[in-house]
């Protein structure tokens, strides 16, 4: 045991001497945070103010907007039509940051133009949209209906429709939810080919440089495959910490700093009570929504290093075997791709069960160890029915069973093939090995 130990702290030493290894650490979760800000900013807006101008030649909206703006937004009315280069490049028209054109015919051919110098987030241009055709609805009744335009409020009123899936009706299952499963299940198969991969190339370079003929004068070919999967899986556990520690401190930075009106309860509340479209005015993104108040951290990090380390074991020990039994280099290409294939197979059938959970295919393919990992993540995201939960726990046991078997697999071949060179590796010559 000691000397496992010894080969594992050999390992880990030698991932953390890499530079790539250190630079995937920082620079990885950095670029997670790069995409979830560059979310957050495009579909959010934050403390900015918008300078409007609206351009209304015949006066139709006879400068009236609303009465209560949103206090992220100003409106000016001129009587005249400002044309892109105008507009654009004219000082006096700098300080607004987009402009609205009311034709002379929009009663007839209900044509807004909006151009903006920077392109305002989705809630924003939602709020103008919304404004607009609601000022054009009591011009339209001023001007068709004897109706007063209170009157005409109190008998319109919009159409709320549910699309309901008739398995699902309390629409208890939730796609985007599936597709934060599909994330972390994602990341699995990530980390299992990236440490794979170093795995096979640990053992193809010390077997093609001679030096596992010196370290098993000292220890047994069991002993030098076993420290070597445990050393290399404790450097992506370590990594996969750090990507966690470096997320959730990005996340929370960016809900005190850079976006912190978007978790105010006080600005949602004032929207309210000014307005009776607070839903339309609502400064919540459904992506801060997810972020932040839907998944179940604590909850989908656990099975994720679960499912991560029997995944990597599984997956691992074919890594390992392939290194192992290779008699050069390129020798081992063959079997490298259709491992890969299965990697990627193991991705597809997340995508399948995000769509389709309910099949039997979709039942099965969590209990199969090639793809348990990516289908329980998306499962877990979604939720198991009362009395299911035993799924989940059954697809890991069977998982670390066969990740068992698997490494008792590789160490028989990688006992009978790492001392051997310069042969041409067949499939036959491993089912030998196998069984010698």
């Amino acid at each position: 045991m000691n000397k496992v130990i010894l080969i594992a702290k050999r390992e880990i030493a030698e991932r953390f001497q890499n530079r790539s290894f250190k630079w995937l650490m920082i620079l990885g979760p950095l670029a997670v945070l790069g995409l979830i800000y560059l979310f957050l900013s495009t579909t959010t807006s934050t403390n900015k103010e918008w300078k409007i101008l609206l351009m209304d030649k015949k006066e139709i909206f006879d400068s009236k907007l609303t009465s209560n703006p949103p206090k992220n937004l100003q409106f000016d009315f001129i009587n005249t039509f400002v044309d892109y280069d105008e507009f654009a490049y004219q000082e006096k028209y700098q300080s607004y940051d987009i402009s609205v054109w009311i034709n002379e015919k929009i009663v007839s051919n209900k044509n807004v133009i909006i151009s903006y110098r920077e392109r305002p987030p989705e809630n924003i241009q939602r709020k103008i949209r919304y404004l607009v055709e609601r000022r054009m609805e009591e011009i339209m009744v001023d001007q068709f209906t004897d109706l007063s335009v209170s009157k005409f409020r109190e008998i319109k009123q919009a159409l709320n429709f549910s699309l309901k899936d008739v398995y699902d009706p309390k629409n208890e299952k939730s796609t985007t939810a599936s597709w934060v499963g599909f994330s972390f299940g994602g990341l699995i198969i990530l980390f299992v080919f990236m440490f794979g991969m170093t795995i096979l190339r640990s053992v193809s370079r010390e077997k093609s440089n001679r030096i596992v003929e010196v370290l098993l004068s000292s220890v047994n070919p069991r002993q030098l495959l076993t420290g070597k999967v445990l050393g290399v899986g404790f450097s992506a556990l370590v990594q996969f910490t750090a990507w966690v520690i470096i997320i959730g401190t990005g996340l929370y930075l960016f809900r005190l700093t850079l976006f912190p009106d978007m978790f105010s309860p006080g600005f949602v509340a004032d929207e309210v009570s000014k307005t009776d479209f607070s839903q339309e005015l609502s400064n919540q993104s459904p992506f801060v929504e997810l972020i932040y108040k839907q998944i179940q951290y604590l909850n989908m990090l656990v099975f994720f290093a679960l499912f991560f380390i029997g995944g990597y074991l599984f997956y691992g020990s074919f890594f390992a075997m392939i290194g192992a039994s290779m008699g050069s280099e390129s020798d081992g290409q063959q079997f490298i791709i259709p491992l890969t294939l299965l990697l990627f197979v193991s991705v597809l059938s997340g995508y399948y069960v995000v769509y389709y959970p309910s099949t039997t295919l979709s039942s099965w393919l969590g209990f199969i160890p090639f793809t348990s990992p990516m289908v329980m993540m998306v499962n877990l995201s979604n939720g198991f029915e009362d009395g299911s939960t035993w799924q989940l726990f059954l697809s890991l046991i069977v998982l670390f069973i066969s990740a068992i078997f698997m490494l008792m697999i590789a160490g028989r071949i990688y006992k009978n093939g790492i001392l051997r060179f310069n042969h041409r590796l067949k499939l036959r010559m491993l089912i030998k090995w196998t069984k010698k």
